[in-house]
């Protein structure tokens, strides 16, 4: 269940034109669209079924009643945003203000803080169903169960990047093994910055090390007894703290290479 005061709910109300049964100019296909593509829930399934009528704005309130904070976050911000780019006149600043705060206050009280890291984008269909699996263990609070996909995913995720900096990742190496690969290709590239950095990242390859065991021992891929809530916590948010650094680190080396001049041909070149 959302964690919405009674204030904060009259104000999305209001701004999502609620209160006549409605959400914004949604039709029902529509709203089911919309609401699937944003967070992959079924708006119309018997879960959110709330109050004595079958609109949306029931719908929807159905739908804070039944989700956690991080879900409903999701949502709302992107109603929000949809609300602000089809409004006829500009919304209430103050209403808009306080509603984009509730939708950030929920998004932000998720059990991991960077859970939207591990939405990386990418056109590999098997990643992003992976990636959309790992973060649904979280948005239902099970971090012991989706264990086996997050490891599943940073294998994928690690591979990726090794291809991009050309580095052999082969399918026989186990995953601590191609990320020491990866830093070293970034330490001899001179990409670390900080020694301290390069040592943190050399201490992650040990901790893959271990994420092998547990996911192997430890976790739903196979027929074990599962690791603890907190425990699978922290490594959840230990991966994607640390997947959220890569990402960042991968899009500075981009920007670099993209505002770098090409290399122009020596004047003894012939140009045909």
């Amino acid at each position: 269940m959302a964690d919405l005061s009674a204030v904060e709910k009259r104000h999305l109300e209001h701004l999502l034109g609620m209160g006549s049964g409605y959400v914004l100019n949604f039709s029902n296909n529509t709203f089911a669209e919309f609401v699937f593509d944003t967070v992959g829930r079924d708006i119309y399934d018997s879960r959110y079924d709330h109050g004595s009528s079958n609109s949306k704005a029931n719908r929807l309130r159905g739908f804070w009643a039944k989700e956690s904070n991080y879900v409903v976050g999701q949502l709302l911000t992107n109603l929000i945003e949809l609300a602000v780019s089809e409004a006829a006149t500009p919304p209430n600043s103050t209403i808009l203000s306080q509603c984009r705060a509730t939708a950030l206050r929920l998004i932000q009280g998720g059990p991991v803080t960077d859970l939207d890291a591990l939405a990386v984008p990418t056109d590999d269909r098997d990643f992003e169903v992976v990636a959309r699996a790992v973060r649904d263990t979280i948005e239902k609070n099970q971090p012991e169960v989706g264990l086996d996909r997050l490891h599943t995913f940073v294998v994928k995720y690690v591979r990726s990047l090794c291809e991009r900096r050309g580095i052999a990742a082969g399918r026989d190496k186990a995953l601590h093994a191609i990320f020491g690969e990866y830093v070293r290709g970034l330490r001899q590239a001179g990409h670390i910055e900080a020694e301290m950095t390069e040592r943190i990242l050399k201490s992650s390859i040990s901790v893959l090390e271990a994420f092998n065991h547990v996911r192997n021992n430890q976790s739903l891929a196979h027929d074990n007894k599962l690791l603890g809530y907190d425990e699978a916590l922290l490594i959840f948010n230990h991966i994607a703290s640390a997947v959220r650094f890569l990402r960042s680190l991968e899009s500075r080396l981009d920007a670099t290479a993209r505002t770098q001049p090409a290399p122009q041909p020596a004047e003894d070149d012939i140009p045909f």
